[in-house]
């Protein structure tokens, strides 16, 4: 199977497990959680979409920034598609039942550190970072790369501010204390 068609297939993957998240784990009015969301659900996908359709056009159709002569950038972009699903997939299947599509703390609800959360707080959006970069190589464009990518970090980054405003309400100390030895997205970067 050409690397194309791997890329193609775990692209399609994404999307299909986005929406049954999306469909599945939301967290509805009137449940035993605590819904904190902030709209942030809705301009992360906004965001997202918009990302993509503009960064995938812009690498089809502006020729002044494609990247030459990329014979080794397929094997990447393949590599951290991989790579980005299995991290966030990872994070989801930790959290199990805890794990919600939108922002929202559970009433038996405990402060999850293990799995990928021994090294992240937030190692779903992790993994979406990583595949935003696959996706943004993809398109074998400077242009396409910025456009699916920082747009949709800035929307992650408004979700964690969301979320971690929702965690530190949630656990006090105890989430205060996790941040301060565990870093938001990236081992000893961030």
């Amino acid at each position: 199977m050409p690397l194309q068609r791997i890329f193609q297939a775990l692209y399609l993957a994404w999307i299909a497990t986005e929406i049954y998240v999306l469909l599945k784990t939301r967290t509805r009015s009137g449940s035993s959680s605590t819904i904190s969301d902030r709209g942030s659900l809705r301009v992360l996908w906004i965001t997202i979409m918009a990302s993509i359709t503009l960064g995938m056009w812009t690498g089809a159709n502006v020729s002044y920034a494609r990247i030459p002569n990329t014979p080794w950038l397929p094997p990447i972009t393949v590599a951290l598609m991989a790579i980005g699903l299995f991290t966030r997939w990872a994070a989801i299947y930790t959290l199990g039942r805890a794990f919600s599509a939108n922002v929202a703390i559970h009433a038996t609800q405990t402060l999850t550190r293990s799995g990928p959360f021994r090294f992240a707080r937030h190692p779903s959006y992790t993994g979406m970072v990583i595949i935003f970069i696959a996706m943004g190589l993809s398109t074998h464009n400077w242009l396409g790369l910025a456009l699916i990518v920082i747009p949709p970090i800035a929307a992650l980054l408004y979700r964690i501010h969301v979320e971690e405003a929702a965690l530190t309400a949630a656990f006090g100390t105890e989430y205060i204390d996790y941040s301060r030895t565990t870093k938001r997205l990236f081992p000893g970067i961030y």
